[in-house]
């Protein structure tokens, strides 16, 4: 049985890819700083796995007790995202507890010979191009890891969504990449909601135009965010459920309507139903609550997380049906194949 850390658990993404893939192993530590995360995390996996707890404060000490054989990380994106114009890299103390990690524990760990075999790293598309992408490269060679790196988005799996993420796949033996398939579904097979969230006239009116517009039989929706619903550009799409009408004549004609001065102008966009994803329809399309399984997982909300929460936390979560593959591939020796096996080359 293998032995996982899951680091910057969040709401348990990482640990529910590992539950599903082809693997047998446990989770037997998470850690988070997150108290709402962590409180989310003990609902669905269980209170005695997951420590609210200060990762640039965890030893090798104290990792070495338990002996884990992989290592699962999804550290902090703000430091990368090229989204933060902000974003300082390696010099964001948000970027610290994983350069910790990397640079001080990790090695610690193999001067005792207990450093995990395999590690799985998953973060923003720029954190391929970030100093501390180098710190970790440097660091798993030196101590002997081969490594793989990627940028995929569930589009390559067939999922509706683009959320472009850096994947880096490491381990203490050499690894084979094999092909993938090529199947889509559209997003109506992940929205069975019956209470949707619709955009609100006030919204639309001084935002509307910059929303990214999508159809239940679409096969695509843009990555979103942490703050979705909060945020219009760029923080996910949002949908039109009548596809009967033209997005663009419908807009052009309330546009024109606004610049004429009718106040009323914004009623015109109401025949379109443009309305947010709901929490339950995005855990769907990050396959936390997988639709296609004989057997989907029971997530649960604890009871006082907020709507607004409830969208932080999925829109800082990870797609668990890429890490679920990416996990198996981790797990390929040499000259076998796996009959799930998808994967395309690596960058």
């Amino acid at each position: 049985m293998v032995r996982a850390i899951e680091f910057y658990s969040g709401i348990g993404g990482l640990h529910l890819a590992l539950s599903r893939s082809q693997v047998p192993a446990t989770v037997i530590a998470a850690y988070d700083w997150d108290p709402i995360a962590c409180q989310v995390y003990g609902v669905n996996y269980g209170s005695s796995t997951v420590h609210k707890t200060d990762i640039s404060t965890l030893t090798a000490a104290r990792l070495s007790q338990l002996q884990a054989d992989l290592w699962l990380l999804s550290p902090a994106c703000q430091p990368y995202t090229k989204l933060n114009p902000n974003a300082r890299g390696a010099s964001d103390p948000r970027a610290q507890s994983f350069l910790h990690l990397i640079d001080n524990v990790l090695p610690q760990l193999a001067v005792q010979q207990v450093h995990p075999r395999y590690l799985l790293v998953e973060n923003v598309a720029g954190f391929q191009d970030s100093e501390t992408r180098y710190h970790l490269v440097s660091t798993l060679k030196r101590l002997g890891y081969e490594i793989a790196e990627f940028n995929l988005t569930p589009l390559q799996f067939g999922i509706p969504n683009s959320r472009l993420r850096y994947y880096l796949l490491a381990k203490l033996s050499h690894l084979k990449f094999l092909g993938c398939d090529d199947s889509r579904l559209n997003i109506l097979d992940h929205i069975p909601s019956q209470h949707p969230v619709m955009v609100s006239d006030r919204v639309l009116e001084k935002w509307g135009r910059l929303f990214d517009i999508v159809l239940p039989s679409g096969t695509r929706s843009c990555c979103f965010t942490r703050g979705y619903t909060q945020l219009v550009e760029r923080a996910g799409s949002i949908l039109q459920m009548n596809e009967q009408l033209d997005t663009t004549m419908v807009f052009d004609e309330f546009l024109a309507a606004q610049r004429n001065g009718d106040a009323q102008a914004v009623q015109l966009l109401g025949c379109l139903r443009l309305r947010y994803f709901t929490p339950d329809e995005l855990l769907r399309l990050f396959h936390i609550t997988d639709p296609f399984t004989t057997a989907p997982f029971n997530f649960i909300w604890p009871l006082g997380v907020s709507l607004k929460s409830k969208y932080r936390l999925i829109g800082n979560s990870v797609n668990v049906e890429v890490i679920r593959r990416l996990i198996n591939y981790l797990f390929i020796e040499e000259g076998h194949e796996a009959s799930s096996a998808i994967m395309p080359e690596a960058t």
